[in-house]
């Protein structure tokens, strides 16, 4: 269980510093593929996605011989983009708009989540070889969509902007095509 905690301080800091990381660097297009660029669901679901990826880079080493390891990471991932807008739209039809605490606090519990299911995944008995190939897969499917969904988004409210209401780069609050009338 440390290692779940352990990691979730990491992504989570990582992942907050992604929230910012855009406006940091000046807006550096190839930093937002992976950061945040507006305040849109699915950019922040992006914030989750990008520490756990790097992630990869420390669990690959340490559990890239583990028969289930492209399951957990492919679940981990998975989880962050089921549960994270899921939790979002769930309270907001309640509460009719977002609160600011509620995000922050389910930010962090889905990234919980996330790691405590890779872990769980890496500690059961091996998945046939057919899952963890399809799961394989599916990480790089995730990993696709991800700069894909960045530049060409979808026009549907995960990837509405709700200050500027448009979508990707174009919805960021500096963009100057935002101050037109």
């Amino acid at each position: 269980m440390l290692e779940v905690i352990v990691s979730t301080i990491v992504i989570s800091l990582v992942g907050t510093l992604a929230h910012f990381l855009y406006d940091l660097t000046g807006h550096n297009k190839f930093i937002g593929l992976f950061t945040a660029v507006n305040e849109s669901t699915w950019e922040h679901i992006k914030i989750a996605l990008t520490p756990i990826l790097l992630c990869g880079l420390y669990d690959g080493f340490v559990y890239g011989q583990n028969p289930n390891y492209f399951l957990a990471k492919f679940v981990s991932l998975i989880s962050v983009i089921i549960v994270m807008p899921s939790v979002f739209y769930g309270y907001k039809s309640f509460t009719k708009k977002p609160v600011l605490f509620v995000d922050i606090l389910s930010f962090y519990l889905v990234i919980f989540l996330s790691q405590y299911l890779f872990k769980l995944i890496i500690d059961i008995s091996a998945v046939p070889f057919i899952f963890e190939y399809l799961a394989c897969a599916g990480v790089f499917v995730v990993f696709g969509c991800y700069a894909t969904l960045t530049l060409m988004p979808l026009k549907v409210a995960l990837f509405k902007d709700p200050i500027s209401k448009k979508y990707g780069f174009k919805a960021h609050v500096d963009n100057p095509s935002n101050n037109k009338k």
